[in-house]
């Protein structure tokens, strides 16, 4: 055999509405909350017993966004600036023969909701409403191995960048008890740079937007310095 076909087991809810400002890995930012629901006939309690004894999860998910536009053998890691090029199978880049993506979460607890089954996960890297293919239990004394060389990424990503927030965009914040680390999620996101790499050798003040939740966010950037000027309701 050498084609398959997949049924989603289930679907992504996530903070990031737009590839733009998602980390590039997992785990980088621990406030990233969101849900995996789901879906018929998958959505059977039985399915998921005995998971509440497992702290993290490996998700087999599809790059849904950027499937339709094929793959290319050599790609242009972030890590690398954008300046140097490396094989497909050589990075964690969307750009696949088969656009199928790995990720690590933390469960943060399995609940019915208005009748659907939901793993509430944390440290998600995912888009809303990515296809999820298969739930896998993560095993520490099998999945971590301390002493593997990482190539190109063998440390987390660090910038120097610095957050402030307008008086608008703090007190919005402040206001939402719906999601209490809004603050602490959106200076996180920003922390990461989530500029493309060419825009980062740009002098002068930029401004820029992203989604998060519900909210639409702007901010400018000057230097290694980001300020959040509004936050506002998505219309």
């Amino acid at each position: 055999m050498t084609r398959f076909a997949f049924d989603a087991i289930g679907f992504i809810r996530s903070p990031y509405k737009q590839k733009f400002a998602i980390p590039r890995q997992p785990g980088l930012i621990a406030e990233a909350c969101g849900e995996l629901v789901l879906s018929p006939p998958y959505a059977d309690d039985a399915i998921v017993r005995g998971m509440d004894s497992f702290s993290h999860l490996w998700l087999v998910f599809v790059f849904h966004e950027t499937a339709e536009k094929g793959w290319s053998p050599l790609v242009r890691p972030p890590r690398l600036g954008g300046n140097a090029k490396k094989g497909v199978f050589a990075t964690r880049a969307t750009f696949r023969p088969n656009p199928i993506g790995l990720s690590v979460v933390k469960l943060e607890g399995v609940v019915r909701k208005n009748g659907q089954l939901i793993l509430q996960i944390s440290g998600l890297d995912l888009l809303d409403g990515t296809p999820i293919l298969d739930i896998k239990p993560y095993l520490p004394y099998a999945d971590a191995i301390p002493t593997a060389d990482a190539g190109f990424a063998d440390t987390a990503p660090h910038t120097a960048m610095t957050v402030s927030f307008s008086a608008q965009a703090a007190e919005f914040c402040q206001q939402q008890t719906a999601y209490p680390q809004l603050q602490l999620l959106i200076e996180k996101v920003l922390k990461q740079d989530p500029r493309p790499s060419y825009k980062k050798q740009r002098d002068g003040q930029q401004q820029y937007g992203m989604s998060l939740y519900q909210f639409n966010i702007k901010w400018s950037v000057d230097g290694e310095h980001n300020h959040v000027t509004e936050i506002s309701p998505m219309p």
